[in-house]
């Protein structure tokens, strides 16, 4: 009938192969060359053709879901351009492979028995999970669940070295975090302050062992080292906070670039000169940084490649990767300091 959806059999004469080998590349299965798996995909585009998920979720097993978890609340992933970056960068994989990207935030501390619920009721096919605190669950939800999770950072929940050893992406903070400190002692700088984001997240320590590093310390001066949980109100209220112990530093590293905006705008307020009086280095190189005033030094940190490689991982857990990949292992991507005005 003339406007009917066009059948398996309809693609498979189309691409003059079997039933079965249609099948096969339409639910992402191997055992088929490369060229006739381009035959197949070109007939699928010429007639139109729509698997039917219901039917395609009966063969395959899988839903064609993968569940995006931030711990986070909503206002601090939607106002924060690193969690854009990375929401980019997971989208783009996932679409490249018909995947859906459904994203589940943490407002309170109920929601984790919600989430906790779905992850194990087998609505997605795998997790990509981060921003995780110490004390966060959700690793302990997707063991549980079996459900194959890749995570943004380093693991440093409790209980994470008795577990298997879990697969994530990560960039050098500690020896991005040396670089940045190492610079300004090179500027000249000597009392040199540092506004860290939550030390129970594996970023910001690592961050801080980066900083103390570079200063040959195995302990920071405290009225040296502030809060500003990675928000620009906070980088901009530690900052204040540094001033007041310390009227004489002369330089700040600051574990973002919006902690590093924050800080601009205190030192603006208290009429410090920048970088005449005080340097100011931020870490992550997204755009706000570019457009800083002064422009911000900074370290360079590919957070929208770091989204997609999470992506990649996971699919190579799945089995949905490119034949003949090696088995995923973690990654730790380089960090680079990107020099502007503000040092």
């Amino acid at each position: 009938m003339h406007g009917s959806r066009p059948t398996l059999e309809a693609v498979a004469a189309h691409a003059g192969v079997s039933r079965a080998t249609v099948s096969r590349v339409v639910n992402g299965g191997a055992g088929v060359r490369d060229e006739v798996r381009k035959r197949v995909q070109q007939s699928v585009t010429a007639l139109g053709y729509i698997p039917n998920s219901a039917a395609r979720s009966l063969v395959t097993r899988r839903t064609g879901a993968i569940a995006v978890v931030i711990a986070e609340p909503e206002t601090r992933v939607f106002s924060d351009p690193f969690f854009a970056q990375q929401l980019r960068g997971i989208s783009r994989e996932l679409s490249r492979h018909d995947l859906q990207l459904l994203l589940l935030l943490l407002e309170q501390r109920t929601d984790y028995d919600r989430i906790g619920r779905y992850l194990s009721g087998g609505h997605v096919d795998g997790a990509l999970m981060f921003s995780l605190h110490r004390d966060d669950p959700l690793p302990a939800m997707a063991t549980d669940s079996g459900l194959p999770t890749v995570f943004g950072g380093r693991p440093g929940w409790e209980k994470a070295e008795r577990e298997p050893r879990p697969l994530y992406v990560d960039t050098d903070n500690r020896g991005g975090a040396r670089q940045a400190v190492t610079h300004l002692l090179k500027r000249g700088r000597r009392r040199i302050a540092v506004i860290t984001g939550p030390l129970d997240q594996t970023s910001a320590l690592d961050r801080l062992t980066g900083y103390r590093d570079a200063l040959g310390v195995t302990e920071a001066d405290p009225a040296l080292v502030a809060d500003g949980d990675f928000t620009a109100e906070g980088g901009e209220r530690a900052m204040a906070q540094l001033l007041d112990r310390c009227p004489e530093l002369d330089a700040v590293f600051a574990g973002s670039d919006l902690m590093a905006t924050g800080a601009l705008r205190a030192l603006r307020a208290r009429g410090r000169r920048v970088p005449e009086d005080v340097a100011v280095v931020g870490y992550d190189d997204l755009e706000p940084a570019a457009w800083a005033e002064p422009a911000l030094t900074t370290v360079r940190q590919d957070v929208q490649e770091m989204g997609a490689m999470m992506a990649a991982l996971l699919l190579r857990h799945l089995g949905l990767g490119e034949e003949g990949e090696p088995p995923p292992t973690p990654v730790i991507t380089p960090a680079r300091l990107v020099i502007r005005a503000s040092t």
